[in-house]
């Protein structure tokens, strides 16, 4: 059971490297709350979008997902739901007058779990991530390797795995070269304002996503 040859783990890890290098929504979410909140809020958004992911994945094992890519009402359903989602967030960051993240020390743990849970639900409310794995997973599936839903779940997690060696690095370094310009109050609320318009741009480009 998952025996694979070198060249499959070769390609696989690569592929997965690249995917978690290449700029993309989930970076640019991560980064926006490192330099708005430090790095805890850094690490809360971070751990929401693996949770996220990682539903995808046991959805992906399951079967579950394949229902999303193929069924245009679901597909729209979980489409038109995110994006009412993150222009509500939107709206949040810039009705902010100093930090949506960061108010003070006794919030911090409050406001890390909204993060966390604002990243997963951005996450599993974008259908194109579970088209994302219904296309990407299989290619690595091989015959006699074990059961399909235990390599779905074996090569997703490890694609999880890999973010771990690119993002916490990118966070600390977020955090170090923004840290200083966070004890402006009048910054913090241009850094809401600039996360705000993230979350529309998520919107507007998650809004003209067609299958």
């Amino acid at each position: 059971m998952f025996e694979y040859d070198l060249a499959h783990w070769t390609t696989f890890f690569l592929a997965a490297l690249l995917l978690n290098i290449a700029p993309g929504p989930d970076m640019a979410y991560i980064l926006s709350h490192t330099i708005t909140g430090g790095r805890k809020a850094g690490f809360a958004a971070m751990f929401g979008i693996w949770s996220g992911a990682f539903l995808y994945v046991i959805l992906t094992a399951l079967g579950l997902a394949a229902i999303v890519a193929a069924s245009a009402t679901a597909f729209g359903i979980v489409k038109w739901v995110g994006v009412a989602y993150l222009f509500w967030l939107a709206i949040g960051a810039f009705r902010s007058k100093g930090s949506i993240l960061n108010i003070n020390k006794n919030s911090n743990q409050l406001n890390s779990t909204s993060i966390f849970k604002q990243g997963m639900f951005i996450h599993l409310l974008n259908p194109k991530v579970a088209t994302f794995f219904i296309a990407f997973l299989p290619q690595f599936v091989v015959q006699g390797a074990g059961p399909v839903w235990a390599q779905l779940m074996l090569h997703g997690t490890l694609i999880i795995v890999t973010a771990a060696f690119v993002e916490p690095p990118l966070i600390y370094a977020g955090d170090r070269i923004t840290g200083r310009l966070r004890e402006s109050q009048k910054l913090q609320r241009w850094l809401d304002r600039a996360l705000g318009s993230v979350f529309i741009a998520f919107g507007i480009k998650l809004a003209l996503y067609e299958r």
